[in-house]
């Protein structure tokens, strides 16, 4: 029976690589507690709950009660050929059915209504949860799976709640019901189908154990299908680009397969199950007939008290087929269910300590001295300047994304308040790290992090990135216009607010230049843009938010030349005031700033202004030429190099 099915060690039971949100044993014993979890998210609608119970009861009742009245008629008035009473039985018959047909409509209505409520409470969890988690939960688990919790887990438990649970309960309400009223019409023949029970009971001990097995992993394998496809999606650029697509169409089908495989294997044992259950059903009432009919030939019993007990039977035994067939989608929904659970209980790799404060922003505090002169045509006294910028101090900081590999080395620096910085050095050498650390984005594995004298771990994540600019070479913009992206720091500010921002910048003729302006549509993930104009969208995004902190990651990468040197203008004015940490590979942005680090290997190797470390002649001065060869890549005539393989058109450097 079992040999074409999937051995269960290839079940995939066991976390495979990469796999980090699966446990290490996905094989645990179905819990009542998850069911009581569940209806907690039914709380709004906690009277529909109470009310289904009652109905589900009545109905469970109503059910063997339809067939005890109809043995009554049928040993009654059918039997005695009174039509006066048979027309009276069947009158009470019918208004039992049409009250069992009424009650089965709000039945049905509640538990969708339930499961609705439940579904949408679910969802929201894990989609706040998830949007708490820090970047390291987003590096570790793949964008499919949590896909996978929102949607098909979330649908099974949907399906569980709907129609398993309750169609179960009124399925085994009805056993009940039935056992009562032959247990009251022949106790010793009841009995015998008490003996009948052992049975049924190890039949479904032996199947529970591979359905169990077999529904988590096709819920496993459905994950990584929808796993790859995301990522397929996401890709699809590299995909054609490197002519990849029936190569992973390749993996994508043997992923499919995968699937395909456990799916059947769990349909084939649930098809051996069912069927199982109807033939022992039949069984049963077989014995009923034997053991009954010898009673009836001793005289311990009438052939209308055999009739009756007979048609209760069949309603004690119906429902072990419709019970049957349901387990395997329960079993689907409380793997979903587990799955679901497990996400949202993932409890951060770190979190805003209790005693965390909020870090305090300058500008919103009075300045000292702003009293003005009482005497009468007196001029008040300007106030004195006020810095805006946050002074950053690192202080012997190490970390690494795993702690037992350190990407970042004894790091020791400070920016005073307005000052810029740039980070200098090859890919690797932990420069996005260091500003993954600045903003809060991860914690440093070693020494101390301190903004304003404050140590980072002791600040508040919002709060610091209330006063945080972020432009990030991979731009990224929500789907809706370019003014809902431009208002996602400040939702508040208005359109000519907004305007001002851009202008600013020098680019609100490039926004304005666009189809419909500002309230042009960026389509998903902006795609309706080049990648140029979602970089001058995110610029007047950042800037827009007034930050304390401004963190330009390759910002200028997506622009061309000459929108770059607009900005550039700006940016000399914008950047005055705010602490700035700039990702650079193009000299016009190194050039200006107040401090140049150069990391490599995780370590600060040189430190110094653009033109201090240039006559130092070390590693920044290699990388200085290596930069020049590829910023000026076309100096026409033969023109020889400027000094020190400068332009002689930068200020500050003829």
């Amino acid at each position: 029976m079992s040999g074409s099915l999937p051995p269960l060690r290839d079940v995939g039971l066991v976390r495979r690589s990469g796999d980090d949100d699966e446990p290490e044993e996905l094989q645990r014993p179905l819990e009542w507690s998850l069911i009581r979890r569940l209806f907690t998210y039914a709380g709004p609608v906690r009277g529909k709950v109470t009310a289904l119970g009652v109905l589900t009861a009545i109905r469970a009742a109503q059910l063997p009660a339809l067939v005890w009245i109809t043995s009554l008629i049928i040993t009654g008035p059918v039997a005695r050929g009174d039509s006066a009473a048979l027309l009276l039985g069947v009158a009470g018959y019918a208004v039992l059915a049409l009250t069992t047909d009424g009650l089965f409509h709000f039945r049905q209505r509640y538990a969708l209504e339930i499961g609705e409520t439940v579904v949408n409470g679910l969802r929201a969890e894990i989609f706040a949860r998830v949007q708490r988690q820090p970047m390291s939960f987003f590096h570790r688990v793949k964008l499919g799976r949590i896909i996978g919790r929102v949607t098909s887990d979330v649908e099974a438990l949907r399906v569980g709640i709907q129609d398993v649970l309750f169609v179960s309960a009124i399925q085994g309400g009805q056993m009940v019901f039935a056992a009562v009223v032959m247990a009251w019409s022949d106790a010793v023949l009841f009995l015998v189908v008490l003996g009948l029970a052992p049975v049924l009971w190890l039949i479904n001990r032996h199947f529970r154990g591979r359905l169990s097995q077999y529904s988590r992993a096709a819920s496993d394998s459905f994950s990584r299908v929808t796993a790859t496809l995301a990522e397929s999606v996401n890709g699809i650029r590299v995909t054609q680009g490197f002519v990849r697509q029936e190569t992973n169409a390749g993996l994508f089908r043997q992923l499919l397969a995968d699937h395909s495989r456990f799916s059947i294997a769990l349909a084939r044992t649930s098809a051996i199950l069912t069927p199982l259950l109807e033939l022992n059903s039949q069984f049963f009432v077989a014995v009923l007939l034997l053991f009954g009919g010898w009673r009836v030939f001793h005289g311990a019993m009438g052939v209308a008290d055999l009739i009756t007990f007979l048609l209760l039977a069949n309603q004690f035994f119906a429902p072990i087929a419709v019970i049957g067939n349901q387990y395997n989608q329960a079993l689907v929904a409380m793997a979903g269910a587990e799955r679901v659970f497990r996400l949202i209980d993932t409890k951060p790799d770190w979190e805003d300590a209790p005693e965390a404060s909020d870090l305090a922003d300058p500008r919103a505090r009075p300045v000292p001295g702003e009293e003005a002169d009482p005497r009468p045509g007196s001029t008040p006294a300007s106030p004195p300047p006020v810095a805006r910028g946050l002074r950053v101090e690192f202080r012997q900081v190490s970390f690494g994304y795993d702690p037992a590999r350190p990407v970042l080395h004894d790091v020791t620096f400070t920016a005073e308040p307005g000052q810029c910085i740039a980070l200098v050095g090859h890919t690797g050498s932990g420069k996005s790290s260091l500003l993954n650390l600045v903003t809060k984005f991860y914690l440093p594995t070693a020494g101390e992090l301190l903004l304003d004298g404050q140590e980072i771990r002791t600040i508040t994540s919002g709060s610091l990135h209330h006063q945080t600019g972020i432009v990030p070479q991979q731009n990224f913009l929500f789907t809706g216009t370019v003014l809902a992206n431009l208002r996602l720091a400040r939702p508040e500010a208005t359109r000519d607010e907004v305007r001002a921002a851009a202008a600013r910048l020098d680019c609100l003729d490039l926004l304005e230049a666009l189809p419909r302006g500002l309230d042009t549509e960026v389509g998903e993930r902006g795609a309706a843009l080049s990648v140029g104009e979602r970089q001058i969208v995110c610029f007047t995004r950042a800037l827009l938010a007034d930050p304390r902190l401004l963190i330009l990651d390759e910002a200028t990468s997506a622009i061309d030349a000459l929108t770059e040197a607009r900005l550039q203008r700006a940016l000399v004015s914008l950047l005055q005031g705010r602490t700035s940490f700039v990702v650079a590979h193009r000299l016009s942005t190194i050039r200006h700033a107040d401090c140049v680090l150069v990391l490599d290997r995780g370590r600060v190797i040189e430190r110094g202004t653009h033109a201090g470390l240039l006559s130092q002649g070390g590693h920044y001065a290699a990388l200085h030429r290596q930069f020049v060869q590829v910023d000026e890549p076309g100096r026409e005539g033969g023109e020889p190099p400027r000094r020190g393989g400068q332009r002689a058109d930068v200020p500050g450097e003829r």
